[in-house]
């Protein structure tokens, strides 16, 4: 039986897609070139800024371009899609509409993971984009969960989209890196059993936390989701 080709539409950033990439040829089991899984890869960077568009206001929408990249991956014959980028599943129902394949959806793929991992867990400490914090995208999931979302103080919260925007640029260095590990720890002191890390930029530097929690980080879990849809669990 031929194995499923996932689609990625990505480029939300760039790195945070090649980042996502490798994780799905680090989970997956093989012993030859061949028993990779196929990925067919929208890279775009092109797609409108999600925090011009969430955050500032001063943006257009993602959701026709991340429609029309989700389109054209169905008529290249992808098998179900994915979006290695938190803030952009605001746009997730646009996707949904464009296409008649499954779209993996990776706040739910965390969520899950969450409540599998720590059965009975009551907070959660998110660190992510302003805007998954504004327009309340974890939120919702976890409050139907009966699991509340905590997220940094708000200069705490200040630093973490600093260094967001500094992966983006390639700046970041071992200052704004302290900064990024002090915004986790205000989340411990509120009392979260846990960290997400709910910005694929942030995954890019996971290895840089070091806080003493269990830390969930999405696009790991993405990255395994896909795995066990193409091998089945294997």
């Amino acid at each position: 039986m031929s194995e499923k080709t996932v689609g990625v539409i990505g480029g939300m950033g760039p790195e945070a897609t090649v980042d996502l990439m490798r994780r799905v040829i680090a989970a997956t089991p093989a012993k030859d070139d061949a028993d990779h899984i196929h990925m067919l890869v929208d890279n775009n960077p092109k797609v409108p800024s999600r925090i011009k568009a969430l955050i500032e206001g001063t943006g257009e929408s993602p959701g026709p371009f991340m429609a029309d990249m989700a389109r054209g991956l169905e008529r290249a014959g992808v098998d179900f899609l994915v979006i290695p980028c938190n803030t952009a599943h605001m746009y997730y129902p646009d996707v949904v509409a464009a296409v008649d394949i499954p779209v993996v959806n990776i706040l739910d793929v965390t969520v899950q993971q969450v409540k599998r991992c720590q059965p009975g867990i009551r907070k959660v400490g998110m660190l992510a984009s302003t805007a998954v914090e504004n327009i309340r995208l974890y939120h919702d999931k976890f409050d139907d969960e009966g699991i509340e979302t905590l997220f940094p103080s708000p200069d705490h919260q200040a630093n973490v989209m600093s260094l967001i925007k500094r992966v983006k640029a390639k700046t970041h260095d071992a200052e704004i890196l302290a900064r990024y590990n002090e915004a986790a720890e205000d989340m411990k002191a509120m009392g979260a059993e846990c960290i997400i890390l709910a910005c694929t930029e942030l995954s890019v530097i996971s290895d840089k936390l070091t806080i003493d929690l269990p830390i969930y980080d999405a696009s790991q879990l993405l990255a395994e989701e896909i795995v066990f849809r193409v091998k089945g669990g294997l």
